[in-house]
């Protein structure tokens, strides 16, 4: 299990205000694998990107959908809406990876049908959760995953 490769979306754009969720979910994903979007989880990134101005945005979604071929699950946090995470579900499911949605029912929000009516309950995987519970939903679906 800890050879994985692992691809965390979180909201950059869409807002910050999840960031120590991004984190944590980061630091436990990392006990089942490489986790090759840890930035999302940095403090260090705000609203405002990656610095765009480096990197190139053309280069930063070449080398994030490489990442996505790369890996074997993506985990992606849904509470805070982001055009880029919900991109980045639609290309995972193009290429048949397996995902984990995580949603906050607590954040007043709702999720999009577009999200929550894809979920099959084993390829792609939506999950309410409340925080408490974040570290358990995750070993849940992880010791679930190594089954045939």
């Amino acid at each position: 299990m800890g050879d994985m490769k692992l691809y965390f979306c979180g909201s950059i754009c869409g807002g910050r205000a999840d960031l120590p969720v991004y984190q944590r979910i980061v630091k436990k994903l990392q006990t089942y694998g490489t986790v090759l979007t840890e930035h999302v989880s940095s403090s260090d990134i705000t609203e405002k990107g990656e610095d765009v101005i480096a990197a190139g945005e053309k280069a930063i979604h070449d080398r994030d959908v490489e990442w996505l071929q790369e890996s074997d699950v993506i985990v992606a946090e849904v509470t805070q809406p982001s055009l880029g995470v919900g991109y980045e579900i639609g290309r995972a499911v193009t290429m048949k990876k397996r995902i984990l949605c995580l949603f906050r029912p607590s954040s007043g929000r709702r999720l999009s049908a577009m999200i929550r009516g894809a979920a099959d309950g084993q390829t792609f995987v939506v999950r309410d959760y409340v925080e408490e519970d974040l570290e358990n939903i995750l070993e849940e679906y992880f010791r679930n995953l190594k089954k045939p």
